[in-house]
């Protein structure tokens, strides 16, 4: 027996011993970042909603994509990662074949299209020279209506063409240029085919039936745009009464009478006609990607069913940068992503707004409003209550500041107000003259800071100390308020598809008539921000009919 124990001993001390020299690992968890920052996140939801709802209480940068099931009828599944831990797997490409990128609401994006036209119906037709004539005609529109530089160097074209069809997609890499939202994105596309739609409506097309192919286009084409940018004043400068600047720009009145003309005498866009199989006219791009938060196929995804993948295109002349620590593959896949944009001092974002209408109603939305409608876009920003407290910031000491615009990019959870009427510059320490200044929230880590457009402050890239947002504007306190609302037993709130409704359930042991707010959360979703103010409202509209 003692021989045993001893035996039993020895072969404990040997193991202390070795693992000692070989310590034990921690517990595992899969990460592709640096030992300093947070481990990478890879989860997946069903809905879309609660996917977006994860990502606005995460302060890691991630992402939302949508994956398409190889069982079933096509239903997708959403998946939160970062850029580079879907990289790591999607690079593979044994799993994560059919894989879209969803192009967040509101959010700052790039200017993409979506090109197809079935082979068999239109025989005549050149695909090549069809892409090639359209980046020719957006870069110069870019060019004439926002002082834009663009050409075909600048434009990631991808390719899935199949012998039935031909389909491309163009992503626009633009310098220091980003849209404001894809549906601006899609206005923009919209007014600049104008002539198109007018061929398809009139039926003239009779030099496509004559040569069968596409009718070549020359300078004249583009005889719309042929006055300098600096005559037609297509910038917020010359917009604004009160030499406001930002780093956004749009269409003046003058440039959209000049839009107006091109879309009545117009180039010659009779190549972007083309016929579905059942002979009927349509235009060669797919106007049905500028929706909100749209599924926008990966780079070297193919669609469920279908062996053709995004390839980059034998046409394609957008050159890469080389990097040492990031291969051209990932590159291009990174460019590909059509809300990869970030927030920097010399970003300008363009704008085009859907109707003349909305334009001629503009204002300055400030504390005496009582409408959310005037911020730039006619509507308050993803976050109203943040917009109220920026609106707090700029209004006192008897000047009344208002917003000029927002802007909101995704990657960083970072909105960013441009301000009007109110110059006051932490750099110098007053006001400055001519130069308005930006209000910018991190949402990710709840803090806001001032940056300005004067030239001098921009060339110290200078940044004021970050503040905290108020408590009662910042997830967590909506959180706690709703560990409340879970507790409580009187009402009850079902989140469907991200919409609340409210259900009043009776409470006996409550005054005659009276139902005080209470509630409860069924379902998945979480709380949101829209979910709170939807609640707020509730009660509001309660305590007045009681």
């Amino acid at each position: 027996m003692k021989r045993r124990w001893e035996a039993k001993l020895k072969q404990i001390e040997e193991r202390a011993s070795r693992y000692e020299r070989k310590p034990l690992s921690s517990v595992y968890r899969p990460r592709l970042s640096k030992p300093e920052e947070p481990p990478s996140i890879w989860k997946l939801f069903p809905r879309q909603t609660q996917a977006f709802n994860f990502v606005k209480s995460c302060k890691e940068d991630v992402h939302v994509f949508a994956l398409e099931c190889e069982v079933g009828d096509g239903q997708r599944i959403y998946l939160v990662t970062s850029y580079v831990q879907l990289w790591f797997h999607y690079k593979s490409r044994k799993h994560l074949l059919h894989c879209y990128e969803v192009i967040p609401e509101n959010a700052v994006c790039k200017l993409y299209f979506d090109l197809e036209f079935n082979k068999l119906a239109n025989p005549g037709a050149d695909g090549k020279k069809m892409v090639a004539l359209l980046i020719e005609h957006v870069c110069k529109a870019l060019q004439e209506l926002y002082r834009a530089n663009c050409s075909a160097e600048d434009v990631l074209n991808l390719d899935s063409s199949t012998d039935e069809k031909f389909s491309r997609h163009l992503i626009f890499q633009l310098h220091d240029v980003a849209f404001k939202d894809n549906i601006h994105v899609g206005n923009f596309v919209r007014k600049i085919l104008q002539p198109a739609f007018h061929l398809i409506a009139s039926g003239d097309d009779e030099d496509d039936e004559d040569d069968g192919g596409i009718p070549g286009t020359t300078s004249q084409a583009f005889s719309h745009f042929s006055e300098p940018p600096i005559k037609r004043g297509i910038s917020f400068r010359e917009m604004s009464t009160d030499e406001e600047i930002g780093e956004s720009w749009t269409l003046t009145s003058k440039a959209r009478e000049r839009l107006g003309s091109a879309e009545r005498s117009g180039p010659d866009l009779s190549f972007l006609v083309v016929k579905d199989p059942a002979g009927k006219k349509r235009l060669f791009v797919d106007l049905g990607v500028y929706t909100r938060n749209r599924n926008f196929r990966l780079y070297k995804s193919s669609k469920k069913g279908k062996p053709v993948v995004l390839e980059v295109a034998e046409d394609n002349r957008f050159s890469l940068t080389r990097s040492e620590s990031t291969s051209e593959e990932e590159q291009c896949f990174l460019s590909s992503l059509v809300s990869n944009v970030r927030f920097s001092d010399t970003l300008r974002v363009l704008r085009c707004d859907a109707s003349e209408d909305k334009q001629k109603q503009a204002g300055h939305f400030n504390s005496t409003s009582t409408s959310v409608e005037n911020i730039e876009g006619f509507q308050a920003s993803p976050y109203p209550e943040i917009d109220q407290f920026v609106l707090s910031l700029v209004n006192k000491n008897g000047i009344k500041g208002g917003i000029r615009r927002w802007n909101y990019f995704f990657p960083e959870e970072l909105l960013v107000y441009d301000i009007c009427k109110y110059r006051w510059c932490g750099n110098i320490g007053r006001a400055h003259k001519s130069n308005n200044i930006m209000i910018l929230v991190d949402l990710k880590n709840e803090v806001w800071y001032q940056k300005c457009h004067d030239p001098i402050c921009k060339a110290e890239n200078f940044k004021s100390d970050r503040f905290p947002l108020p408590a009662e504007i910042c997830l967590p306190f909506l959180l706690k308020e709703t560990r409340w609302l879970l507790n409580s037993r009187h009402y009850c709130s079902v989140l469907e598809a991200g919409k609340s409704q409210i259900k009043v359930l009776p409470d006996e042991s409550q005054l005659p008539g009276q139902r005080k707010a209470a509630g409860c959360i069924v379902g998945t979703a979480g709380i949101s921000r829209v979910f709170w103010r939807q609640w707020q409202q509730y009660l509001n509209e309660s305590s007045l009919s009681r």
